[in-house]
C-alpha cells in the first residue's frame, strides 16, 4: 500500500510543473468540448424521443418546455454519471505525453527504452477502455438503483466496480510504452491495481478535483510501475 501512496504523492507534486499543466489544460479543453457535443446531441435526441412518445406541443400548453426540462435533467444526470468514462477516454489519448514527462524526469533509463505507441494503438486502447467501462457500469446499474434505499450502497458499488476498471486502464496507459523488449518492468499486482484505481475513483467523485484525477492517475501509475523490481 505504501508504494501506491508514494506514487500518488509524487504525481501530485508534478501537477505544478509547466509541461504537466499544459497537458492538463489541453485534456480539459478536449473533455469540455466533447461534453458540450454529447450534451447537445443528448438533449436533442431525448427531446425528439419524448415528442415521438406523445409529449408533443399540441398535447397541452407547456408540453414543449416540460419536454425540454426533462431532457436537460436526464442529460445532466447522464453526463455526471459518465464523467469518469469521458475523462479517462480523453486522458488516454494524452497518456503517452504524461508518461513521457514523468519518465524523462525520474526514470531516464526507462524513457530511453520506451517505444511510443502509434496513434491508432492509443485510440484503440482509449476506446476499448471507455467501452468496457460503459458496459460494466450499465450492467451494474440495476443493482445500483436497488441499493439507493441503503443511502451509501450505490456509491460504494460504483467505487468498487470503477476501482477495478481504473486500475487496469491506468496500468495499460504506462505498459503500452514498455510491453515489449528487455528490461520491461513488472506489471501491477491485483492489490496495487485496486488501490490505485480506488484512489482515482474516489477523486473522480469529488467536485473540482475530478478534473485533475485522470492525469494524476496516469502520472501515479508511471511512478508505481517503475518503482517495482524488474521481473
Amino acid at each position: 500500500m505504501h508504494h501506491v501512496a508514494r506514487s500518488l504523492l509524487l504525481a501530485l507534486r508534478q501537477l505544478a510543473e509547466r509541461q504537466v499543466l499544459a497537458i492538463l489544460l489541453r485534456s480539459l479543453l478536449v473533455s469540455l468540448a466533447l461534453y458540450a457535443v454529447l450534451a447537445g446531441a443528448g438533449w436533442w435526441g431525448l427531446d425528439r424521443l419524448f415528442a415521438w412518445a406523445g409529449l408533443e406541443d399540441a398535447l397541452f400548453a407547456g408540453a414543449g418546455p416540460l419536454r425540454g426540462l426533462l431532457s436537460v435533467l436526464l442529460v445532466v444526470t447522464g453526463l455526471w454519471l459518465g464523467w469518469r468514462i469521458v475523462a479517462m477516454a480523453v486522458i488516454a489519448f494524452f497518456a503517452d505525453e504524461v508518461v513521457a514527462v514523468v519518465e524523462r524526469q525520474y526514470y531516464p533509463a526507462a524513457a530511453a527504452r520506451a517505444r511510443e505507441p502509434s496513434l491508432p494503438v492509443q485510440a484503440r486502447v482509449a476506446l476499448a477502455g471507455a467501452g468496457r467501462a460503459l458496459l460494466v457500469n450499465l450492467l451494474v446499474l440495476p443493482l445500483a438503483i436497488a441499493l439507493l434505499v441503503t443511502g451509501v450502497g450505490t456509491l460504494a458499488l460504483f467505487l468498487l466496480v470503477n476501482a477495478v476498471l481504473l486500475g487496469r486502464e491506468l496500468q495499460d496507459m504506462v505498459w503500452l510504452r514498455h510491453r515489449v523488449g528487455t528490461g520491461a518492468p513488472a506489471p501491477f499486482t491485483r492489490a496495487e491495481r485496486f488501490l490505485l484505481g480506488g484512489a482515482i475513483a474516489v477523486l473522480l467523485a469529488l467536485p473540482g478535483i475530478a478534473f485533475i484525477a485522470p492525469l494524476l492517475g496516469a502520472a501515479a501509475a508511471t511512478h508505481l510501475l517503475h518503482r517495482k523490481p524488474e521481473p
